[in-house]
């Protein structure tokens, strides 16, 4: 069975931090990209970052370059997103993504983590 399970997320305030994680299971984790998503009341779901199979490329969002970082480790099944520098508008249900490399043929959603930003 295939499972994406997140946790870390919680109620922070401007400024502070927080280590999101991702444990994937039921697939192999090595042959898919991984990302995480994030998805703030009445607004579409956007892309925060992402990290190839093996590590070798990341991308962020605008919104979230030089304050969020993402790594992965393979052999624990496992991807983070370390938030640095939280902002309010920060708020939202993040998410974790897997999405089959090379053909791009499977994805599979996490059930998402509530990150709350506020003073």
């Amino acid at each position: 069975q295939v499972q994406l399970v997140e946790s870390g997320g919680g109620l922070v305030q401007p400024g502070e931090s927080l280590r999101l994680s991702c444990v994937a299971s039921g697939f192999t984790i090595s042959s898919y990209a991984m990302s995480w998503y994030r998805q703030a009341p009445r607004k579409e779901r956007e892309l925060v970052a992402t990290v190839t199979p093996a590590g070798g490329s990341i991308n962020y969002a605008d919104s979230v370059k030089g304050r969020f970082t993402i790594s992965r480790d393979n052999a624990k099944k496992t991807v983070y997103l370390q938030m640095n520098s939280l902002k309010i508008e920060d708020t939202a249900v993040y998410y974790c993504n897997a999405e089959s490399r090379p053909f791009r043929s499977l994805t599979y959603w996490g059930q998402g983590t509530q990150v709350t930003v506020s003073s």
